[in-house]
């Protein structure tokens, strides 16, 4: 019951997204049934902080990330904060819960070199497809938006008065980025090719070769097909491209605060990754480069 009372505040108060709902959902039946196992007489208003340790011992036994078990921590933390705030428990067993330390590995990103190859020399298919992926690339890597993001593009969202592109990121929050010339050539590209495929038309602004607004795995599939040409980086995904923006923007003296904006985090500690990622980089040119590294 509490549970349920938990997901439709986040759901309809705290407009998370479905995913979202069913991590946290998961995460507190796991709770539940590990109380149960435990003690009978355990449930979630009676669980106390030597259960929540126990369940923490449980999970790392068990071989959990400590990614995964302070993600977990962070649920009970808001589950609790909400039956308190309803009146419902006056007490948190998790209060005063310390969770394992996440190492934090450095972000892959593809060298610039290699994203030059990929955009201008590249052949990424005929026609409208071929168009598609290398504007798909293109955006990804020169405004840094994260896939559902640039999934979630409608032309209204696209002003090439301003070249600025209007983005809706997590929990709806909206910016805008920049781009330059050569993307605004390159969207035109696109468009003209959409228009050659479908005519004209007006709401998605990427699609599939269906006409559809261009679904997730496609996304996906074409940017791990496109970086396998050039790179050798283990992952292939979208995010590496987003990781490949801000760390050139970093490169080439770019202001931490305005990378923070232009990739919509919350935290500038969030962004902050990116600055020990540049300097691994420096560290690897050195290694390469000086005769007594």
């Amino acid at each position: 019951m509490y549970i349920d009372q938990f997901a439709d505040y986040l759901r309809l108060e705290r407009n998370y997204s479905p995913k979202t709902v069913a991590s946290y959902r998961r995460d507190l039946v796991l709770f539940r049934q590990f109380l149960t196992d435990t003690d009978a007489g355990l449930d979630l208003l009676t669980a106390d902080r030597d259960t929540v340790r126990l369940w923490v011992v449980d999970m790392m036994d068990k071989g959990e990330k400590s990614t995964t078990v302070n993600r977990k921590l962070s649920t009970l933390r808001s589950f609790y904060k909400f039956l308190r705030m309803k009146g419902i428990t006056s007490h948190s067993p998790v209060q005063g819960i310390k969770g394992p330390k996440n190492k934090k590995p450095l972000p892959q990103f593809v060298k610039e070199s290699d994203m030059d190859r990929l955009l201008d020399e590249i052949d990424l298919g005929e026609g409208f497809m071929g168009v598609r992926n290398k504007t798909v690339i293109a955006v990804l890597y020169e405004t840094g938006m994260r896939m559902a993001e640039l999934i979630g593009l409608d032309d209204r969202d696209i002003d090439f008065g301003t070249r600025t592109i209007k983005v809706t990121g997590k929990r709806d929050k909206q910016r805008f980025i920049p781009f330059g010339k050569e993307l605004d050539e390159q969207l035109h590209r696109y468009l003209d090719a959409r228009a050659e495929a479908f005519g004209q038309m007006e709401g998605a602004f990427f699609l599939s070769q269906k006409g559809e607004r261009i679904p997730r795995h496609q996304v996906y599939l074409l940017v791990k097909d496109a970086l396998s040409r050039v790179s050798d980086v283990s992952k292939k995904s979208p995010h590496v491209l987003r990781h490949t923006f801000a760390t050139s923007m970093l490169n080439h003296d770019a202001e931490l605060g305005a990378v923070k904006e232009l990739l919509g985090h919350n935290s500038l500690q969030t962004t902050e990754i990116y600055v020990h990622t540049t300097f691994q980089e420096l560290k690897e040119i050195y290694k390469q480069a000086h005769p007594r590294a």
